[in-house]
C-alpha cells in the first residue's frame, strides 16, 4: 500500500467528508497525528462525545496534542456503561445525519467507539475501526465488549500489529483488514526530540481498569504492589481511582506519591524519565516500550502481546512477589519495532480514502 495519501475525489467529485469520534483521553492522543494526515486529503468532522469532559482528562489533552478543536461536543458525560452508549448513540445519529459524512472513524474500545459504530451502522455510513484485532479473552472487561462488536460492525479494520491482524483473519469477520501500524507509535516519535525525561529516581504507576479500582481488596492489592517498589512511586490519578480511595478509606503507603492527571506531554517525561512503569494502561505500555522502560502490568493479560513477547512487559496481576521479581529482572537487550515505523497515520488516511474511493458514499 501506498504509505502517502495521494489527493483523490469521492466518488460525487468532492473532498471525502469524514466523520471522526473522540470520546476518552487514549482517543484523543492517537487521533491527533490520524487528524494531521487526513486533512491533507479529505475534510474531517472531529466529534467529541465528552465521555471524559474534565480539562485533565481532555481539554488539556487537545492542547498538548494539537488536536484541533472538535467541531461537536456532544456532553455524554459520565453515568453508567448503558447509559452512556445510549447517549452517545443518540447523538451521534443526529450528528451523523446532519453532517452526511462518506465514513466515520472510531478508535480504540471506549463507549464512546462503540457508540459511534452502532450509530454509523444505523445510519448506513461506512464504519472505520482504527485499532482493530486486540483481544484481552476477558468478558469482563467493558473494553473487551466495546471492541469486539465493534470489529463484528466495522467496514474496515485497521490493525497496529501483527497479532491483532492475525486475529481478524483468524475471526473471519467481514470487513477489510489492513495492517497500518499504530499511530501512537506516530504520536510519541514525533515528540521524541522534544521530550527530556524528568528528573530523579522514582517508579511511575497509573491504575484505572474497573477491576482493578472497583473492588476495595483488589485496589489494596494494587497497593500493596507498589509498595514493593525500592523507588518512590509517582500515581497521577484517574478520576474513579480516587474516588475509590476516598470511598473506603484505603491507607495509601508512604512512598506513593497521588497526583493529578497530567497533560499527555509531562507524562511522556514522566514516562521517559521512570526506573519502572507499572500500569494497567494499554497505551502506557506501549509508550513505555517505546521508551524503553521496564512495564510491569497490574493485569493478569494484555492485548499488546508484542510488550511480552519481547520482555519488556511482566504481567504481574496484583501479585506482590511477581511485582517484586519484575522489578529485579534484567532489562532486554533488544527492542525491535513492533508498532511499525511513524507512518501509521498515513497509511489509515490512505485506508479511509481507498474505502470512500470504492464508492460507499454518505448517508441519504
Amino acid at each position: 500500500m501506498n504509505a502517502s495519501p495521494q489527493q483523490e475525489e469521492s466518488p460525487r467529485g468532492r473532498r471525502p467528508r469524514i466523520l471522526s469520534v473522540i470520546g476518552a483521553r487514549p482517543e484523543i492522543i492517537q487521533a491527533a497525528p490520524v487528524c494531521a494526515a487526513l486533512r491533507e486529503i479529505a475534510d474531517e468532522v472531529l466529534v467529541h462525545t465528552g465521555q471524559h469532559y474534565s480539562d485533565a482528562m481532555s481539554g488539556a489533552q487537545i492542547a498538548a496534542t494539537s488536536l484541533p478543536e472538535p467541531d461537536h461536543n456532544l456532553g455524554v458525560g459520565s453515568g453508567s456503561r448503558g447509559e452512556q452508549l445510549a447517549r452517545g448513540e443518540e447523538r451521534l445519529l443526529e450528528v451523523i445525519r446532519a453532517e452526511r459524512p462518506d465514513a466515520v472513524i472510531v478508535r480504540g474500545d471506549t463507549n464512546a467507539t462503540l457508540a459511534g459504530a452502532r450509530a454509523a451502522v444505523a445510519c448506513g455510513v461506512p464504519l472505520v475501526h482504527v485499532e482493530a484485532g486486540l483481544r484481552s479473552y476477558r468478558d469482563d472487561m467493558p473494553e473487551e465488549v466495546n471492541r469486539v462488536e465493534t470489529d463484528r460492525l466495522a467496514d474496515l479494520l485497521l490493525a497496529p500489529t501483527d497479532s491483532a491482524r492475525a486475529t481478524l483473519e483468524d475471526e473471519e469477520l467481514r470487513g477489510r483488514v489492513v495492517l497500518t501500524g499504530d499511530p501512537l507509535c506516530d504520536m510519541l516519535e514525533s515528540w521524541r526530540d522534544r521530550i527530556a525525561p524528568a528528573e530523579g529516581e522514582y517508579l511511575l504507576a497509573t491504575v484505572h481498569r474497573n477491576y482493578n479500582t472497583d473492588d476495595p481488596d483488589r485496589l489494596a492489592a494494587v497497593l500493596g504492589c507498589l509498595a514493593r517498589s525500592p523507588w518512590p512511586v509517582v500515581l497521577p490519578l484517574h478520576p474513579r481511582t480516587l474516588a475509590r480511595l476516598k470511598d473506603w478509606g484505603l491507607a495509601v503507603p508512604e512512598q506513593i506519591e497521588l497526583a493529578d492527571p497530567v497533560p499527555y506531554t509531562r507524562m511522556l517525561e514522566l514516562e521517559r524519565g521512570a526506573r519502572r512503569i507499572a500500569t494497567d494502561s494499554g497505551g502506557v505500555q506501549r509508550e513505555a516500550y517505546l521508551w524503553g522502560v521496564p512495564c510491569i502490568s497490574l493485569r493478569e493479560e494484555t492485548e499488546w502481546v508484542e510488550t511480552v513477547d519481547t520482555g519488556w512487559n511482566t504481567l504481574a496481576g496484583v501479585d506482590e512477589e511477581r511485582f517484586a521479581a519484575a522489578l529485579a529482572a534484567p532489562v532486554p537487550a533488544e527492542r525491535p519495532p513492533v508498532f511499525g515505523d511513524g507512518r501509521a497515520a498515513e497509511r489509515i488516511a490512505q485506508a479511509v480514502l481507498d474505502l470512500v474511493a470504492s464508492g460507499m458514499g454518505a448517508v441519504a
